[in-house]
């Protein structure tokens, strides 16, 4: 597997991730029943997909675990941004940029 494929599958798990703790979020926050249990059935189909995006590929997840934590960091605050309007804080943009760099160094690493 080419760096090019294990990042973009990374970057899609990551994604899928983010993407079903949103709807697991919508579907707490909606007050019609048959809403809420929409949310929850779609987010666990899109969870189990980022597991099963994750854990397909024969590569050692540990050793992309870095790379891994900074896209779900960033597509996490993108959408937290996006959907509920919750800007990040100072505190989290300095915590942030940390994840990014160690991120960084554990792919150089590697």
């Amino acid at each position: 597997m080419t760096r090019a494929t294990a990042v973009a599958i990374l970057f899609i798990a990551a994604l899928l991730e983010a993407g079903g703790d949103t709807l697991i979020r919508l579907g707490l926050r909606s007050a019609i029943f048959w809403q809420r249990g929409m949310f929850f059935v779609v987010a666990a189909v899109i969870l189990f997909g980022y597991g099963w995006t994750v854990n397909r590929p024969p590569w050692d997840f540990g050793k992309l675990l870095g790379l891994y934590v900074v896209f779900f960091f960033v597509i996490a605050q993108v959408i937290s941004w996006a959907a509920f309007k919750q800007a990040p804080s100072p505190h989290v943009w300095v915590g942030g940029a940390l994840i990014i760099a160690g991120g960084a160094i554990i792919a150089i690493a590697n």
